[in-house]
């Protein structure tokens, strides 16, 4: 059976906005949690089908790939891996990962649930920067970068926690003028993961966590921009305790600078100088592009700022809109040093019409280039 579209699992349009998509995760996580159907294991499918469509959606960059391929994007046809979704995952761990979509209260978010579950503790997160050629974001590439990240160390041991009972949380009594209020919080000998340290090896920290280097390769997609940030989901720094989950890696994009390049979008555009003998006569040239060299043809007669559109040759869109273009940019290199025949011609062309200024008889203004390119 087909699985159903992300976007009618939500109740939300395609074109929805990040508000929209949480607010309809919230409306449909509401409707089917499982505290609110007991026993129901339909009422409970539909509760992890809302929390991976959401688990999809809120993320840009899977998002981008489900609206280019679907579901086929996740299941190794395309985007260069799996979405990271809940194939494999318990009721703790949606819980764990968007409990605060409820704002810290009511369901999930790393309490006790109505049925007595322990605390789960996710890591916290790692940031790191990754350099991109205008190559590498041409055609999407995999990085293999060493990260030093907190792991829990070999031989560490944890018992329940006998402040909370393993509840990674405690009940306070406050007399108020409303009466005595009861309220829960983190409790404060666990941190509220629920245990505690029983052993741990030498040189582990505190909470029985060591710094090891670990090297991560990180699938970046076609199109991507310059400071846009990607996540790796598990790659963060671990917690401590038996019931918890790494953080997650957050790779901020750096885009390098090219040296003929130049970006807008999904648009490049690049200069190419000419001699005044090639624009009169007409002349092939070569020209850089992100796919290597092509080469192109000017016209005899060429102006100084003519723009050329090779289409196809920019940058392709991460939402998966087609391919920008690569605009060239006609510049006559005008000579600063001329021997004596040299100058003796131009003297002598001086006030041949050949030679006046006629914007007349050009084409198109600047302008009109300019509007027809976007036409």
């Amino acid at each position: 059976m087909a699985k159903q579209d992300f976007y009618e699992v939500l109740g939300v349009s395609r074109g929805a906005t990040a508000a929209e998509i949480k607010k309809g995760y919230r409306k449909m996580a509401v409707k089917y949690h499982p505290d609110k159907n007991p026993g129901d294991t339909e009422a409970e499918e539909k509760f992890k089908l809302a929390a991976e469509a959401y688990e999809v959606l809120s993320d840009d960059n899977k998002k981008a790939r489900y609206d280019q391929y679907g579901h086929q994007a996740f299941e190794g046809g395309h985007g260069g891996g799996a979405s990271g979704g809940f194939g494999g995952m318990d009721m703790d761990d949606i819980f764990s990962q968007f409990g605060d979509i409820f704002g810290g209260g009511g369901f999930g978010g790393g309490g006790q649930r109505g049925g007595g579950r322990r605390a789960m503790v996710k890591g916290s997160n790692m940031r790191i920067r990754v350099k991109l050629t205008l190559e590498e974001i041409a055609n999407g590439v995999d990085k293999k970068v060493k990260v030093r990240r907190k792991k829990q160390a070999k031989g560490v041991t944890y018992t329940t926690c006998s402040t909370c009972n393993g509840a990674g949380q405690v009940m306070q009594v406050t007399n108020t003028i409303l009466g005595r209020m009861q309220t829960a919080a983190t409790c404060n000998v666990c941190g509220g993961s629920g245990q505690t340290i029983k052993s741990k090896p030498s040189g582990a920290d505190a909470q029985g966590l060591v710094v090891e280097e670990e090297t991560v390769t990180i699938n970046i997609p076609a199109g991507v921009t310059d400071g846009v940030q990607l996540k790796v989901s598990g790659k963060g720094n671990e917690a401590p305790g038996n019931n918890s989950i790494s953080g997650d890696l957050l790779v901020v994009i750096e885009e390098v600078p090219h040296e003929t390049l130049k970006r807008e979008g999904i648009n490049l555009h690049s200069d190419l100088y000419i001699s005044f003998a090639d624009a009169i006569l007409g002349v092939s040239k070569e020209v850089e592009t992100v796919s290597g060299k092509v080469k192109i043809k000017i016209d005899a007669g060429t102006q100084s700022g003519k723009i050329l559109r090779l289409k196809g040759k920019g940058l392709p869109s991460l939402e998966g809109y087609g391919t920008g273009d690569l605009m060239v940019h006609i510049n006559i290199w005008t000579p600063q040093e001329l021997n004596k025949d040299q100058r003796k011609f131009f003297e002598a062309n001086l006030n041949n019409d050949n030679f006046i200024p006629n914007p007349s008889k050009s084409d198109k203004s600047f302008f009109d280039k300019v509007k027809d390119m976007f036409s």
